[in-house]
């Protein structure tokens, strides 16, 4: 089958992390440790997998960060190279899998827990906490804390890979293939809303409008009785989807401090030696929904004494002067728990006209067109793409 894999090499990994922020077109193309190659379908042999044909398969911006090089050495041990990425997938069974037939069209939980490993399960999958299993480098499988990060199961970005019955949501009679791409990522969104803890009225700020964010706003609005959430977007239709998502008001990066100040009487100051002012006062809850250095730092200073400051887009690093100074909460949320449902939740909201209408702007790529598709990802915002995917089924 044709897949592209993940592989090992520090010279264009060390060649991303410096140059790719000023150079992008180098994250695919010199600096990409990423190839075009052809490999036997994943097969694990043990009770409980079965082989997915993939229909589609999304790249988040996980997936960039891991190619240019930005994702935190901390994750090293948490994956096993050389794999084959793609965590986002929608495909059709090739083989039964407990009580589902083949061709049955699911989507994928990717987090690889106790019960995929043919282990008993640790304290957190008992507990139904199962993005926070602790056994994700052990069992039947090697080390991978998601399928798309693990090499014996193989990733979306392929023509098939290995799935456990314990990943597996059916996709209901009427959804496209598109819907189902998008559940996934909504079932993050969903539990990032419920790991927020916004109380009634509260006021939220959404740092960012890309899909994590504009997907966060929509769970918020839907799950919450937060009062005022304001969105932060760069661009035009990022604006029109997060109003349609729920959002009370958008503005644009430059603006935002401001916006909350006059929204929460909060003082401003700037300090003389510092590029960024802050606010004594603001929002109740903010969302950093980018993982840049500078949308964590809004976050952190927009956020009121005894705020929350929630995590969903992978963090870089930031000044955490403020989290100490102000007692903030600081939150992380990292994919879905399957004891709280999030993916049947998920479900229903890729119902939701709004998300019927973002389906329709999916924009899928041939696996041989990998280098334009990952082109058209990192420049998802600016040319109006939510999100950006691969089928395996095209050929050009």
């Amino acid at each position: 089958m044709l897949a592209l894999e993940m592989y090992r090499s520090v010279a264009k990994t060390a060649l991303g992390k410096v140059a790719g922020g000023r150079l992008p077109m180098l994250l695919t193309g010199a600096a990409a440790p990423l190839r075009m190659v052809t490999l036997d379908p994943p097969k694990v042999e043990h009770g409980g997998w079965a082989r997915l044909r993939v229909s589609l398969s999304g790249i988040c911006g996980s997936d960039l960060g891991m190619l240019s090089g930005r994702t935190s050495l901390y994750f090293q041990p948490l994956v096993s190279l050389p794999f084959v990425p793609g965590h986002e997938i929608v495909g059709e069974l090739v083989d039964p899998c407990g009580d589902l037939a083949a061709g049955t069209r699911v989507v994928v939980d990717p987090v690889l827990t106790c019960a995929a490993r043919g282990l008993e399960a640790c304290e957190a999958c008992a507990r139904g906490e199962t993005n926070r299993c602790s056994r994700i480098t052990v069992g039947d499988i090697s080390a991978g804390l998601q399928t798309g990060f693990c090499h014996d199961t193989g990733g979306g970005w392929s023509q098939q890979l290995s799935v456990h019955r314990s990943q597996l949501h059916v996709v209901p009679e009427g959804y496209s293939d598109e819907q189902a791409l998008l559940v996934e990522p909504v079932a993050c969104a969903v539990h990032t809303a419920r790991r927020a803890a916004v109380e009634p009225g509260d006021r939220v700020l959404v740092s960012g409008a890309g899909a994590v964010g504009l997907l966060a706003t929509l769970a918020l609005r839907e799950l919450t009785d937060a009062g005022e959430i304001v969105v932060v977007a760069k661009h035009a239709h990022q604006r029109e989807l997060a109003l349609e998502f729920g959002a009370t008001e958008v503005v644009a990066p430059s603006e935002t401090l401001r916006r909350i100040r006059r929204a929460t009487s909060a003082f401003m100051l700037e300090p003389e030696m510092m590029a960024s002012p802050y606010l004594l006062g603001g929002v109740d809850v903010a969302l950093d929904a980018v993982g840049s250095k500078e949308s964590l730092q809004t976050c952190l200073h927009a956020t009121r004494a005894g705020g929350r400051v929630v995590l969903s887009g992978m963090p870089a690093s930031a000044d955490l002067s403020a989290a100490w100074f102000r007692e903030l909460e600081v939150v992380g949320t990292y994919a879905s728990s399957r004891g709280s449902g999030d993916f049947a939740t998920a479900l229903d909201l890729v119902g939701h006209d709004g998300m019927c209408r973002l389906a329709k702007t999916v924009a899928p790529y041939p696996l041989h067109r990998w280098r334009e598709a990952l082109d058209h990802a990192q420049s998802a915002g600016r040319l109006g793409t939510v999100k950006v995917a691969f089928d395996p089924r095209r050929t050009n």
